[in-house]
Parts: C-alpha cells; sequence; structure tokens
C-alpha cells in the first residue's frame, strides 16, 4: 500500500519478473532459495490494471479459452470444464456466466465484473501465487469489496494473493494478511498495535488507520 508514485507497482513488477528496463540490483529467494524465473512463471499469474478482453464472447468461453491456452495437454477436456465451472463459482460470476463480455463502458458486464473476470483468467490456469495491480481503482466502495471478497475467495483454496493497493476502505484494510507500506518501508501483520512515534497515538484509536500511514508518518516495530 502506499501513494501514487511510491513505487507499488515497480516493485510488483521485479518480484514476478516482468520488468525489463532499467536497473535491477539484489536477488530474490523463495523460501531461502533463489527465484528461477522459468518456474516461477508457470505458477504465478499477473492481473494488469487494464481489463482486456474480446468483447464478443462471454463470461464462460473467456474462462474456457485460457483454460484450454495454458493449462496443460494432460488434462481431459472433461477436467478442465470442470475448473473452469469451480472458477466461475469462487469468483462468484457463475450467475452470468452467459452474459457477453462487451466493451468497456459502453455496453456488456460492470466494470467490477470485468476485473473479476480478469482474475478468473488467471485463476484458472492454476498458479499458486496471484499478482493483483491495483484491482480496486476506479471502483466504487461495494464495487471494491466484491472485488477483494473474491480475492479472498482465493486466499481460501490454499494459494496467495499479491496485491498492491492505494487507498483502501477500512473493511478492506482488515482483509490483508500482511501489509508493505510502500512510502514508510515497513512490513506489518493486520491487525498489529504498532504505537506512532511522531504523537504517540495507538494505530488500533485511529479510525481509519489506512489513511492515517499514508500520512507520512514513522511506525515503531
Amino acid at each position: 500500500m502506499g501513494i501514487s508514485g511510491a513505487g507499488k507497482t515497480t516493485l510488483m513488477d521485479v518480484l514476478c519478473g516482468r520488468k525489463t528496463q532499467g536497473t535491477i540490483e539484489g536477488e530474490i529467494r523463495i523460501g531461502g532459495y533463489p527465484k528461477v524465473q522459468e518456474t516461477f512463471t508457470r505458477i504465478s499469474g499477473y492481473c494488469e490494471q487494464n481489463d482486456i478482453h474480446s468483447p464478443h464472447i462471454t463470461i464462460e468461453e473467456s474462462i474456457m479459452y485460457s483454460a484450454w491456452l495454458r493449462l496443460p495437454q494432460r488434462i481431459s477436456p472433461q477436467t478442465k470444464e470442470e475448473f473452469v465451472r469451480i472458477v466461475l463459482k469462487t469468483i462468484e460470476l457463475d450467475t452470468i456466466k452467459d452474459s457477453l463480455v462487451g466493451m468497456p463502458g459502453i455496453n456488456g458486464i460492470s466494470k467490477e465484473q470485468r476485473k473479476r473476470l480478469t482474475i478468473a483468467v488467471e485463476l484458472v490456469a492454476n498458479p499458486s501465487i496471484i499478482f493483483l495491480d491495483e484491482p480496486t481503482t476506479g471502483l466504487d466502495a461495494r464495487a471494491a469489496a466484491i472485488v477483494m471478497r473474491a480475492a479472498r475467495s482465493i486466499v481460501e483454496t490454499g494459494r496467495t494473493i499479491v496485491c498492491t493497493i492505494h487507498q483502501p476502505s477500512i473493511d478492506i484494510f482488515e482483509s490483508f494478511d500482511e501489509l508493505f507500506c510502500a512510502s514508510i518501508i515497513s512490513i506489518l501483520k493486520a491487525h498489529q498495535e504498532a504505537p506512532l512515534n511522531s504523537n504517540k497515538k495507538n494505530i488500533m484509536d485511529i479510525e481509519n488507520q489506512a489513511t492515517f500511514w499514508q500520512k507520512g508518518n514513522k511506525m515503531l516495530l
């Protein structure tokens, strides 16, 4: 979490191996072992801010195409279709699976449904970890809550979600298990009480902790 320009997307691009410009120093380790990019690519998914889908096919067809293109050939068609049904239910798109995707802002599904479709297209490839780049940007509070509820449903299946976010509501903020504040370079466990050394207030006494943290206050961990 951090303000615009704090480097949230850049950091995530570096972690998942998508950053090809500039100078990158240091090493990335997973479980203490150096990251092997080829292997990591196979077990990870990435959802960009822009939701790009074919407007002329349905939600179910979009996910099905991703399954056929990305799942191993040894998996039977019946298994792929069953996995698509599971993904539709997990992301709560099963009731509108036959809806045309349509053009953004013109026709078809809503922006929030389009974002969930983006997540579903990645989830159907069966990754162990999914990166979400600001999935709530441009959404109202209700739509953002629905998207993050879908993300939490994925976590409950045993997968890991790494998400960048700009200005979460308190409900969304409390749904995270761990927090990295890009503006102050600190890592917290969600719900952890952390005194702020600038004014000696306890973080849990603030009505909206997320907003308060982004004012540049330093934290004692």
